[in-house]
């Protein structure tokens, strides 16, 4: 188990009473907009704190974890995708060095970018990056750092269908073979279920319901 949710209640957006997720797996998060997924992604990695009620992370009370360590091991992509002046390499590399990771060679920064299907050069300037480009620079960024839990907030809504398919499956194989945990918020279908191993639905909270 890696998080289980007890009575969480969150700014009248989210009103759970028990939740589970489960390690090792892809959970995709669905509902309707304004249903708090991307709130509840926040809570897991404690950007945001619930008003009331208790998360656990490995059956730690999660307000136990230092909030910087916890983001090490619980790293988020959120939906908007950024980048930093300069090359594509120095961009994967500033994710290592601003969570105090070790810099990787080429090879592996080269291999992170085929796995997202992103052929540039090391060398070419991040700033020059299409939407999806950037997108796909961020999920590289992101695979590199290993972390235990990745929460994804729509990473591939700047994509096609066709190229959000072959992206994430080469993303989750990776993340797979290192036994990681995925919770992804996606809108699309096709992704859902093709990659999703478990799937939560989040309904709006009732008006007046705290």
């Amino acid at each position: 188990m890696t998080f289980r949710l007890e009575k969480i209640r969150y700014k009248g957006i989210l009103h759970i009473d028990h939740l589970k997720i489960s390690a090792g797996m892809v959970t995709c998060l669905t509902g309707e907009s304004g249903a708090g997924k991307t709130s509840l992604l926040r809570l897991l990695n404690r950007m945001d704190d619930p008003d009331s009620g208790s998360i656990f992370y490995q059956e730690q009370p999660l307000d136990r974890f230092n909030p910087i360590e916890l983001r090490r091991k619980v790293t988020m992509l959120s939906q908007t995708s950024f980048t930093l002046p300069g090359t594509i390499g120095e961009n994967l590399q500033a994710g290592l060095e601003m969570t105090e990771r070790e810099k990787k060679d080429e090879a592996v920064l080269l291999k992170a970018l085929e796995t997202v299907q992103l052929h540039k050069s090391l060398s070419d300037g991040a700033g020059n990056l299409s939407g999806g480009e950037k997108q796909r620079l961020s999920l590289a960024r992101v695979l590199l750092l290993k972390p235990e839990v990745y929460l994804l907030d729509e990473p591939t809504a700047a994509l096609d269908e066709e190229t959000e398919l072959k992206v994430m499956s080469r993303f989750l194989e990776e993340v797979k073979r290192d036994k990681g945990t995925v919770i992804m918020i996606t809108h699309s279908k096709q992704l859902a279920e093709i990659c999703a191993q478990n799937t939560i639905t989040l309904k709006k909270a009732k008006e007046g319901e705290y």
